[in-house]
């Protein structure tokens, strides 16, 4: 039963994860929200396992949240640091996913300053084509009658 138990969990995972990755553009926060949650979770629970070591001062998981959140913050106070070889590795996968989190996270607010700006330039645009529209149906008649009197034309030489 437990196994069934884990592998809904992980289908739930899956479903949220594709769900979320498929509307990025759109959520981009909830998106680096979840990636953030889950890679703190993740990397807290994987070095409250692996620090069991009497030199250890991550103990519990107070101490190993604290630890995550500060790593993936890259403030690492120094406060609480792996000393075991595998939990100094997801250390360093920690801060490297940090990193990636807040530059997607400063995109992210990026692009919402930025966001009035091109909504500026589409409504610019939709106004040049509906005047060239306008343009092409004034001038439709026109060449219409320089197709039937083409006698009336100023040719111009070259």
């Amino acid at each position: 039963m437990r196994i069934f138990r884990v592998l809904r969990g992980v289908r739930a995972t899956k479903i949220l994860s594709s769900f979320v990755l498929e509307r990025r553009a759109e959520d981009t926060l909830l998106a680096v929200a979840l990636i953030s949650f889950l890679l703190m979770i993740l990397g807290s629970a994987s070095v409250l396992h692996f620090e069991t070591v009497p030199e250890s001062n991550i103990t519990s998981a107070d101490d190993a949240l604290w630890w995550a959140y500060s790593t993936m913050a890259t403030v690492g106070y120094g406060d609480r640091v792996p000393v075991t070889w595998e939990g100094r590795l997801i250390g360093a996968l920690l801060m490297t996913a940090g990193v990636g989190v807040f530059g997607a996270l400063s995109g992210f607010v990026a692009a919402w300053f930025l966001r009035p700006t091109a909504r500026k330039n589409r409504s610019e645009i939709e106004m040049l084509r509906t005047e060239i529209a306008e343009l092409r149906a004034m001038l439709e008649p026109v060449a219409k009658a320089a197709s039937q009197y083409p006698h009336l034309l100023i040719r111009l030489q070259p």
